[in-house]
């Protein structure tokens, strides 16, 4: 009996062996080598042969794109590693259902599986996992626009390897390093990595590793326009990948090959191949690589000048985008803080001593805070940078268009500001989560704040074909300290959603005086529709982050799912409730109160006359050539001249050698950054010592740096607000500046 079963044990991990090394080169025979290993495995009723055998075959499926099959596989291998208490069988299949995950899009749930991978592999010392661990992580943080912990995760992926001395691993790292220091225009560097990657896999044999290979190293021939090199590189890559079942991979080949015929002005073969990357991408829900589709589209139609069809693209871009946001941003963010929780409840049972749990915890805890920071600082940079351009060059070509192109550029700035207001939402929802939000309110005429807040939603509700209806109570005098800018997000997201989810018939915002004692009132607000209705098995749970009624959403009512989440914490900021009532297929109200403290009635703004800033002269620092342009437009409108700065560096060169009226500073750029050029300014003499500087930054976390706030006159926002940054420059031009120690 023992003889037949090591006989059996003996076939299993011949046959496991085969198919492991098999992989590279005929994926579709180590499928077969994996099932006849598990059919050996059940009939011996060896569970963690069987274990191991299901690990494999979902290896197998997730190289061949087969996602659903692989991630049931794993699971199924995890139910029998859990009977048999085999921590290191669990964390394969995590692994495996990890890569299915962020290759579809998920990367929420792939970045916890890997990270409770990672933790078990370092328990085991196993440095093969690790290294293929880390690389995974590596693609994660890089899809987000966080390239330091990328290159991060990779140079460990590189170091694991090299501990067990598999260059094949190191080579995976070097593909996306390459395509990094491609980013950051290292040319030569990136040519050097990505040739020694083709060298590894060409000689390991590890045809779908070359594939890779050579679509990176395809990457560096656009760079240095070796055009006919590059297409011979993604052709080959193409082959592979078909061959293979790559979906992944071909997906990315298809688009960067129409990216490379749009560069090479190639129009049609640009079209037809980017065309086949957008129906495959659809077809497998890789979302990155359908909104790459959509803005090289837009760019083709931009480069035949069909206005419609690029505007089509370009608007499919931007939603795509806020879709990505929507699914896997939001929870990415939240999930940073619970990967760090379960990290420490696993490692709190594995750890003997107190002492070494405690320092780990710590550490731990210190350096997911830097993460997320520093994740909130890329999210917000990366993506409201671009969106700069978008929204203030539709402001600028608003004045001057014909009416059928305004109609375009409307919609082009609704869909822009409308990702914009997702955004916001994250970054507001993640401040007031952790309590860093305070009032600051200021002298208003709330009947006037009210009723433009209520009228912008008219054309919103006419659209839809309802009755927008306002009701204030004339009891009210109308001047209070308010914070305009809570108090408006509170309205507005229980508007928005009031019409949102209302078909027929109307929607009603009220405004009534509750009662007055001394110089405070109090306010009632609600807010009543007739729309669908709220089910009761939603109250409970309606006011968490991320919640949405299943029963009456749909893709067309969209939204993050913060929007209530965020009343719900604003209204408290005020010590008030939020409350609700709601019946389905009647509609819902929602009503809150708020005291405030009576003021005196606020003047009138004077009209801005534009020519008050005529002649002043602007440092502007800005590594973004678009963003500089579009800024350098704006401040042109109102007579001011901008000296262009293209990093931290080259802003302290040109304070040197000339005196400017205002400085616009960057924070995110190379070479050295916006806080640092600034304190540099401030501290050395120059002839700019005391000028204002403003930091105009993607980075809602600027302001957070305290070591560094003392050096700015004050901090703007991207994308630009143009009456902000026009009161913040007439504000400061004719003011002496005092000295900054």
């Amino acid at each position: 009996m023992n003889k037949k079963v090591t006989v059996h044990n003996a076939d299993v991990v011949s046959l496991l062996s085969s198919a492991y090394t098999s992989r590279v080169h005929n994926p579709k025979e180590s499928v077969v080598l994996a099932k006849q290993a598990l059919a050996i495995s059940k009939k011996a009723g060896d569970l963690s042969l069987i274990g191991k055998s299901l690990n494999q075959l979902s290896l197998f499926y997730m190289i061949l794109g087969e996602y659903k099959l692989s991630v049931n596989t794993a699971k199924e291998a995890i139910r029998y590693f859990q009977k048999l208490n085999d921590e290191r069988g669990i964390a394969d299949a995590q692994y495996n259902i990890a890569s299915v995950y962020y290759k579809t899009d998920n990367y929420h749930l792939g970045l916890i599986n890997l990270i409770d991978s990672l933790a078990i592999y370092r328990k085991f010392d196993d440095y093969h996992n690790q290294a293929r661990t880390h690389k995974s992580l590596g693609t994660i943080y890089e899809y987000f626009g966080d390239r330091k912990n990328a290159v991060r995760s990779y140079e460990a992926s590189i170091d694991a390897a090299k501990k067990v001395k598999d260059q094949d691993l190191v080579a995976n790292a070097y593909n996306p390093l390459s395509g990094i220091c491609l980013k950051k225009g290292k040319i030569p560097k990136a040519w050097d990595m990505i040739q020694k990657s083709v060298a590894i896999k060409t000689k390991s044999g590890d045809v779908r590793g070359l594939a890779f290979s050579l679509y990176g190293r395809g990457k560096v021939h656009v760079a240095l326009e070796r055009w006919a090199e590059a297409e011979q590189d993604f052709q080959r890559a193409m082959e592979i990948h078909k061959e293979m079942g790559e979906r992944l991979g071909l997906g990315m080949v298809y688009c960067k090959l129409g990216s490379l015929y749009v560069k090479t002005n190639q129009l049609n073969k640009a079209k037809h191949v980017l065309e086949k990357a957008l129906q495959f991408s659809t077809s497998h829900n890789i979302i990155y690589i359908k909104f790459k589709s959509n803005y090289q589209l837009y760019r083709v139609y931009k480069a035949e000048n069909n206005t419609l069809k690029s505007l089509e693209y370009l608007e499919h871009y931007l939603n795509e985008k806020e879709t990505v946001i929507n699914t896997q941003t939001l929870k990415i963010i939240e999930n940073y803080e619970l990967i760090t929780k379960m990290e420490t409840l696993e490692k709190a049972a594995q750890l003997e001593k107190e002492r070494i749990h405690i320092m780990e915890n710590q550490a731990r805890a210190e350096h997911t805070a830097r993460v997320k920071q520093n994740f909130l600082s890329t999210m917000s940079h990366e993506i409201r940078t671009p969106l700069n351009a978008v929204i203030t060059i539709t402001s600028l070509l608003n004045e001057r268009v014909d009416p059928e192109e305004k109609q375009l550029l409307d919609s082009l700035k609704f869909a822009s500001n409308n990702l914009l207001m997702i955004i916001n939402d994250i970054l507001d929802f993640t401040k007031l989560d952790t309590g860093r939000v305070q009032l600051e309110c200021r002298n208003c005429n709330l009947l006037a704040l009210f009723k433009s807040i209520s009228e912008t939603y008219n054309n919103m509700a006419k659209a839809k074909g309802l009755l927008a209806e306002i009701k204030i109570d004339e009891n009210i005098p109308g001047d209070y300290e308010v914070d305009e800018t809570k108090l408006s997000q509170i309205l507005n997201n229980l508007i928005s959603n009031a019409i949102k989810f209302t078909d027929r018939g109307k929607v009603t915002v009220g405004l009534k005086l509750i009662n007055s004692i001394g110089d405070h009132d109090t306010l009632r607000f609600t807010i009543t529709d007739t729309g669908v209705g709220i089910p009761e098995d939603f109250f409970d749970e309606m006011f968490d982050s991320f919640s949405q009624p299943k029963a009456i959403t749909t893709r067309k009512q969209g939204g993050s799912g913060l929007g209530l989440a965020i009343v719900k914490k604003l209204v408290e900021l005020h010590q008030s409730q939020i409350h609700f009532k709601s019946i389905i297929g009647q509609g819902s109200e929602f009503y809150f109160d708020i005291k405030f403290k009576k003021a005196t009635p606020v003047k009138k703004a004077v009209v801005q006359d534009l020519d008050q800033l005529r002649n002043k002269i602007v440092l502007l620092a800005d590594d973004n050539m678009i963003n500089a342009m579009v800024a350098r437009k704006l401040l042109s409108k109102w007579g001011v001249s901008a000296e262009h700065a293209v990093n931290g560096l080259d802003a302290i060169e040109k304070a040197k050698q000339q005196q400017f009226d205002f400085i616009l500073m960057d924070i995110h750029m190379p070479e050295m950054n916006g806080f640092d050029a600034t304190m540099h300014i401030r501290k050395n003499q120059n002839l700019n010592v005391s000028t204002p500087i403003f930091a105009l930054t993607a980075d809602v976390t600027a302001e957070n740096h305290a070591e560094y706030i003392g050096f700015f006159t004050g901090f703007l926002r991207k994308p630009i607000e143009i009456d902000k940054l026009y009161e913040a420059l007439l504000n400061v031009s004719a003011r002496v500046n005092t000295s900054f120690r």
